[in-house]
């Protein structure tokens, strides 16, 4: 009991926890199926997800779709930009429920064991995924793994704790909620707030200390950095005058001129790529046919030119929509004496890195929009953006639009 004293904020009780626990059950499921939507959208069935071998946590595999062209824009903005914005939430809840955490002796039975391995899976599994999916945003990888590997375990953990969680806790949240009237806590000022009754086991200080801020006060200032979290995050996602507010991501205002003035997320520099190696000697290699094709830069460019608006989207939430004009990779596939492929192999002249290169779904290969891009918005690729050519897919991973690309095997199998 004497633990319990050092807490002693009398907004502390069932109704605040349950307020906050219910935004969350609302919230979180979003976040973690986007996450596993993103896992598949990077192709497992084609061992290029991180991790590539996960056993028995292994996800049902689909042909990731290309439309609408803005879908995997829309589920990673949900899913860094949510993930952020629910931060001051996840702590709100962190903070009414820590007389429980340090709750003495930890388990007088079975059924408060199981609270208790729930609430370490669900409280260590949240933490981990925030601070990891931060420091992958701002490219700081000071932990010293991978993050792919840590952050898709991570999830499994923060899942397996979060069902537990639930299953024990929702009735108990659900009285709370009826504790109190969401519509007198907002009309109550802090002179007039008061503790909830005592109960034993329970959140609710033994002898609360004077209230310095009313639950509505305290709802306001979680609301508050949550919408100060949308403000500073989403931008990155909608894009236009809004990107300018997104001050989580630093590495994402590396831009080019000129037409080429938007993200670049790797540069020519970091990825290896001269100036020799794109000159007048680069060739496209195409292979699955009868015989290799190789073309040169001034044959691509005589082809059949095609446009499209498509944006380009990454894992760590920013966004990008230009227009690119080159030659659809099915026209290539023919080009190749495969014009049926099931899947089509392109490599990067990208020396360094474990995204040199991509394997891409039927779909993928075959949509009207999919491309060898040779422009864009009416201007040469800039190196920085993947001259002599790169390619650009709807829907698909900003990773896997691979840039400096010398070769494509269109397969049959």
């Amino acid at each position: 009991m004497r633990r319990m004293t050092r807490w002693r904020s009398p907004l502390r009780g069932l109704w605040l926890t349950s307020v906050l626990g219910s935004v969350l059950l609302v919230s979180l499921p979003i976040v973690i199926l986007t996450g596993l939507l993103s896992y598949i959208a990077y192709g497992p069935q084609f061992g290029q997800a991180i991790p590539a071998d996960v056993g028995w946590l292994k996800l049902p595999t689909f042909d990731w779709p290309t439309n609408p062209a803005w879908l995997y824009r829309l589920n990673q903005g949900l899913h860094v930009g949510l993930g952020l914005v629910l931060i001051p939430i996840v702590l709100a809840k962190l903070w009414s429920v820590i007389p429980r955490l340090f709750a003495w002796p930890p388990s007088r039975s079975f059924a408060q064991l199981l609270e208790r391995i729930s609430l370490l899976m669900l409280v260590g599994g949240v933490l981990f995924e925030i601070i990891t999916g931060v420091l992958n945003i701002q490219y700081d990888y000071i932990f010293g793994f991978s993050f792919y590997t840590a952050h898709y375990y991570g999830a499994w953990v923060f899942i397996a704790g979060f069902l537990m969680h639930i299953a024990i806790k929702i009735p108990r949240m659900w009285t709370g909620l009826r504790s109190m009237s969401l519509r007198e806590v907002l009309r109550t000022s802090r002179a007039d707030t008061r503790p909830e009754p005592y109960e034993p086991d329970g959140l609710v200080a033994v002898e609360p200390k004077p209230a310095t801020i009313s639950r509505r006060g305290g709802l306001a200032l979680v609301g508050g950095g949550a919408l100060f979290m949308a403000v500073i995050t989403a931008g990155q996602t909608i894009g236009g005058f809004t990107r300018h507010a997104a001050l989580l991501l630093p590495r994402g205002r590396t831009r080019g001129s000129g037409p080429n003035d938007f993200q670049v997320n790797r540069t020519a520099a970091a990825a290896g790529i001269s100036t020799e190696l794109t000159g007048e000697q680069w060739r496209l290699t195409l292979t699955g046919g009868p015989a290799p094709v190789a073309l040169d830069r001034a044959a691509l460019t005589a082809m059949a030119q095609h446009t499209a608006r498509l944006p380009i989207a990454c894992v760590e939430g920013w966004s990008t929509t230009e227009t690119w004009t080159g030659v659809p990779l099915r026209e290539l596939a023919r080009l190749a004496g495969v014009p049926e492929p099931k899947s089509a192999y392109v490599q990067s002249m990208e020396r360094r890195g474990a995204f040199n290169r991509a394997t891409l779904q039927v779909n993928q290969v075959l949509h009207p929009d999919s491309l060898l891009a040779l422009r864009v918005n009416d201007a040469e690729l800039s190196l920085d953006h993947g001259f002599p050519a790169r390619v650009i897919v709807p829907a698909l991973p900003g990773v896997h639009n691979t840039k400096w690309v010398k070769s494509i095997d269109f397969r049959i199998n």
